[in-house]
């Protein structure tokens, strides 16, 4: 299959950050590998998105159907300050069946705060939308 998008991702469940305390949230302002300690290559072709490296069981492969919501916004357990305070900062949150609620700063620059999450969301949302006819 030909990638539609790649990149490396950083990424974590909403249940791990929210695990966080204030020394793991204090480290994140320096370095988000801190809070986000799944990274690896990010694919997305026609069929699937592929997160390599997910867990210690390998990559974690979803189809359309398997998201239910795909966002990018500062919430309570990833917010503006943590976020560099700029709009480029915005995780992406990808609800899904299998893995509940993932967070992922995509292709991000450590110093200038920025990330492709604003690029990867609307991939994704034209991407679900041709597997799964949904436009919500």
């Amino acid at each position: 299959m030909t990638a539609i998008e790649s990149g490396t991702y950083v990424g974590a469940t909403a249940a791990e950050l929210r695990e966080k305390g204030t020394p793991d949230k204090a480290a994140g302002l320096v370095s988000q590998k801190a809070l986000f300690h799944r990274r690896g290559k990010i694919t997305l072709d026609t069929d699937t998105l592929v997160l390599s490296d997910w867990n210690d069981s390998g990559d974690l492969i979803l189809r359309p159907t398997e998201i239910t919501a795909i966002e990018r916004k500062f919430t309570d357990l990833y917010g503006r300050f943590l976020g560099g305070l700029l709009d480029s900062g915005k995780p992406l949150i990808l609800h899904t069946v299998s893995a509940g609620e993932i967070y992922l700063l995509i292709d991000r620059k450590e110093f200038m705060e920025t990330t492709r999450n604003k690029a990867w969301a609307q991939a994704l949302l034209d991407w679900h939308t041709a597997g799964t006819g949904r436009t919500d």
